[in-house]
């Protein structure tokens, strides 16, 4: 049979002109897949090609399409040892992949930081908070410094005074001397937040450098700036004068026997509790002339006694 031009002609047109179908690609399960005996992982269908750069057939597409395929699925079931597939799958029926675990736990990291980070904010605030007090206290100490009790010697009244011969405890003869005088005292304590606590060392009436009389101020309290006004009672009897004897007989003949008060003021003040204290000590010293026939208070002058 031979064809006419016009079927010829036709037949051109027609396989020409006919609209061009559309390609359709089947994969091939693996080999690995096919020992795992799962159909779900099979067949993969691609997408259809539009152009002839995209069918299957061209060269570049077949070599990256293997080769993307064998590592795809090499990765996903040659995980296994031993060459052996890894059939663990999830629900989908995908093989599941190892996740890459981090080395460590936030938590452990940054746990102990937190807890070293509140244990170093809560050191940080007891030192504070004891720098803070102590400044305080400090400057407290410092401020009640000046404050020292303000003593001032009034008078001092003799009520009895016997000298005569006699002996000492050893049984050696000497003059002795008996003795019965009080001392009043002033006291002022100037500072304004605290009281303070008074006493004081013995209180000697002495006669060259021989205490012929002691007394003992009595431990009080004193609240802040206030005026106190203390006795003290000096007693001695029968005191061995021994080697100044002789004077004492000659300065009483006269009526004037020079003596020496000397004792010692302490003050303490609790200006916070136990923690805090402000003490004081004020050496008193106060020159006199006894007069042994008479009873009257002897009036000191300011200038008599030294305060230290």
């Amino acid at each position: 049979m031979h064809a006419t031009d016009s079927d010829m002609t036709s037949l051109d047109t027609s396989s020409h002109g006919s609209p061009k179908r559309a390609v359709y690609y089947v994969q091939s399960p693996s080999r690995d897949s096919n020992d795992d005996g799962d159909k779900s992982s099979s067949a993969h269908a691609t997408p259809a090609f539009n152009s002839p750069m995209d069918s299957p057939s061209h060269p570049s597409y077949d070599r990256h399409s293997r080769a993307s395929s064998a590592s795809r699925f090499s990765g996903n079931f040659r995980s296994g040892s031993g060459g052996k597939p890894n059939r663990k799958r999830n629900d989908n029926g995908w093989p599941n992949c190892d996740v890459i675990q981090e080395e460590g736990n936030n938590d452990e990291l940054y746990g102990d930081r937190r807890g070293l980070s509140r244990s170093c904010q809560l050191l940080i605030a007891v030192l504070g908070f004891a720098a803070i007090f102590s400044v305080f206290c400090l400057i407290l100490w410092g401020a009640s410094r000046p404050y020292k009790a303000r003593v001032s010697v009034k008078s001092l009244t003799v009520h009895n005074f016997y000298f005569g011969e006699g002996s000492d405890s050893t049984g050696v003869p000497t003059k002795l001397l008996t003795m019965n005088s009080s001392v009043k005292m002033s006291v002022y304590n100037p500072a304004t937040f605290f009281g303070i606590h008074v006493s004081s060392t013995p209180v000697n009436l002495m006669y060259s450098q021989l205490a012929v009389a002691t007394g003992q101020l009595k431990k009080y309290y004193q609240p802040r700036k206030s005026y106190r006004t203390v006795s003290v009672n000096l007693q001695g009897n029968k005191v061995p004068l021994y080697g100044v004897g002789a004077s004492l007989a000659v300065s009483e003949k006269d009526g004037e026997v020079p003596m020496m008060l000397a004792f010692e003021i302490r003050s303490r003040g609790n200006v916070v509790g136990e923690l805090v204290k402000s003490r004081h000590r004020r050496h008193i010293s106060c020159s006199l002339v006894v007069d042994s026939h008479k009873n009257k208070p002897i009036k000191l002058k300011e200038d008599s006694c030294t305060y230290k």
